[in-house]
């Protein structure tokens, strides 16, 4: 082997390292919300992303890691159906992913387009980010569920603290620190916790250097499987999306090669690889995407080199253990930014669609979405019931197909 080409990897692996840090804060930030473990969903994550090379056959520089659309549906599965039988609703989601990967295949990406015009999709991803909102608000004041776990004003002044923080280098930082807003806020509101004497690091010294990840195995359940079908819709659509972006950074057009089908089938076969050994479904990473803008590193090889990296951290137990020794208030600042921010992506997609909300159609459509996914709508019968951000995309998806006046948009 050359010098040169033993420098060239050697930098391919530096760049596909920090890339994991750029996309680090969010992939870990989905597990220590919704209970499943942090270092499943980095080795899940590691291995989604080579899944989807695999598939893509190494053309496309994106990672893959766990999606904030599945933070609530989540929770209320694993409320509802428990930890393994969520998992297998899970799973179900990555084979959605693959079928409508073959019905792109078949009738071309207008037809996905014109069932799930934006109307419908940023209505959805608004409502995502409104349904998450208290959650966040909860944890910031230090209550989990109904209990208080610590004094408000305690809670507030460290949830505060990540909050202005990760504003801060989100709008002033330069550089690689920009993409690392998470990071920071973590790091400041962890350092007041430990000033305010609400830190505990026993787990980090009690846990073990070198572990396997705690994978837990799925169960399979109707009545999750058809609760987590529609909340597909929305990071299904927004797979589009994100697409559309590194195609736009790098200058090449991976709607057609690739091709989308192709890239759907990817992220759908991680999705239900990382669900079957107990992590989140996975998604394409936009910050990663503008990582590799701002570095101008367009070699999908480095991607590699992030989802290696990521697979040999999460066996490091102290990485998981640490973690998890987070303060809840700590995460609970960030969430404000970081939901509030997803409801945003929503707003910003309908003022995209460039549609008038107040012509009749599109004010029916927007106002039902969001006020049956917010609401606390549930129908259901016996055992099933749907509601939220599932609920949502039905009601979505069925008035765009009914309503007359529908548009025919074009995939382009």
């Amino acid at each position: 082997m050359s010098e040169v080409t033993y420098n060239f990897r050697f930098r391919d692996a530096i760049i596909g390292a920090q890339m994991l840090l750029v996309a680090f804060g969010a992939l870990v930030l989905v597990p220590l919300l919704t209970g499943l473990d942090s270092n499943v969903a980095l080795f899940t994550a590691g291995c989604g992303t080579l899944i989807f090379q695999i598939i893509t056959k190494g053309s496309v520089p994106v990672f893959l890691a766990s999606s904030f659309a599945f933070i609530a549906p989540i929770n209320y599965g694993v409320q509802t159906w428990g930890i393994s039988a969520t998992l297998g609703g899970m799973i179900a989601v990555g084979f959605f992913y693959m079928l409508l990967s073959f019905i792109i295949k078949v009738r071309g990406v207008g037809f996905v387009v014109n069932l799930l015009p934006p109307i419908v999709t940023g209505s959805v991803i608004a409502v995502i980010g409104l349904i998450l909102a208290p959650t966040g608000m909860k944890m910031a004041m230090g209550i989990a569920g109904t209990e208080s776990i610590m004094p408000e004003r305690t809670a507030l002044i460290i949830s505060m603290s990540s909050l202005i923080a990760t504003i801060l280098v989100s709008i002033l930082g330069r550089g690689i620190l920009r993409l690392l807003p998470i990071i920071v806020g973590i790091l400041v509101g962890c350092t007041v916790s430990a000033f305010m004497g609400v830190l505990d690091m026993t787990p980090v010294h009690n846990a073990k250097w070198f572990a396997l990840p705690h994978f837990t195995t799925p169960s399979f359940e109707l009545a999750p499987i058809i609760y987590f079908i529609p909340v597909a819709l929305a990071p299904a659509i927004e797979h589009f999306g994100d697409v559309l972006a590194i195609s736009s950074v790098t200058g090449k057009n991976f709607i057609e090669k690739p091709g989308v089908s192709r890239t759907m089938f990817g992220d759908g076969l991680a999705t239900s690889f990382a669900c079957l050994l107990g992590g989140p479904p996975n998604t394409t990473y936009s910050e990663v995407t503008g990582a590799v803008a701002l570095t101008r590193s367009f070699n999908p090889a480095i991607m590699t080199w992030a989802s290696i990296t990521a697979i040999l951290l999460s066996c490091v137990g102290k990485l998981g253990a640490l973690l998890s020794c987070i303060p809840m208030p700590v995460m609970g600042g960030i969430m404000i930014l970081l939901f509030g921010s997803i409801m945003v992506v929503g707003l910003n997609t309908l003022v995209q669609s460039r549609e008038n909300l107040m012509e009749t159609r599109n004010l029916v459509i927007v106002s039902m979405v969001i006020i049956f996914g917010i609401g606390g709508m549930s129908v259901g019968y016996g055992e099933f019931h749907l509601s939220g951000i599932g609920l949502a995309a039905i009601i979505g998806v069925i008035l765009n197909l009914i309503l007359p006046g529908k548009k025919t948009h074009d995939a382009s």
